[in-house]
């Protein structure tokens, strides 16, 4: 094992000290990839300089870094983060395509608050703080986390 790697395995750990609750879990398999889609296509509302073409906007800025963190991190959870973000990127240009800009704001916030009421929800039910609570970057180790309790088929890590 790598020492990036050694690293992701310990913050997917300690992610998952907080994500034990089967329930919790199941809504965050549904909240966390939701959140990241809605942030993407929030941040595609906001204009862009020097840009006319709906593909290029600041939700496709964070797409590539997370996936250069990403990268670091381990290329294996990279490569299907790659076709998560690439999957966000196509559904946020198409709301891009077929909504209005102020139709598309309302989708994304409403989105992105109803997943945050999710997340909370089964932190209730946890019993335990949020992991971003402590660490900010726990907000990018969430996405991997769900892909790798499907991957692995795991409730947990």
């Amino acid at each position: 094992m790598s020492q990036s790697e050694s690293v992701l395995q310990l913050r997917l750990r300690t992610y998952g000290e907080s994500h034990q609750n089967a329930r919790n879990i199941l809504i965050h398999k549904f909240c966390v990839p939701a959140i990241v889609l809605s942030i993407i296509g929030l941040l595609s509302t906001i204009p862009f300089p020097f840009a006319d073409e709906p593909g290029l906007h600041w939700g496709g800025i964070l797409a590539v870094g997370m996936l250069i963190y990403y990268f670091l991190l381990s290329p294996a959870y990279a490569l299907i983060m790659c076709l998560y973000v690439g999957a966000c990127l196509g559904i946020v240009h198409g709301v891009l395509l077929n909504l209005s800009p102020g139709a598309s704001l309302s989708l994304w916030v409403g989105v992105f608050v109803i997943a945050w009421i999710g997340q909370f929800i089964g932190h209730k039910i946890e019993g335990k703080k949020p992991s971003f609570l402590d660490d900010i970057r726990y907000l990018l180790i969430g996405p991997l986390w769900v892909f790798h309790a499907i991957k692995t088929k795991k409730t947990g890590v």
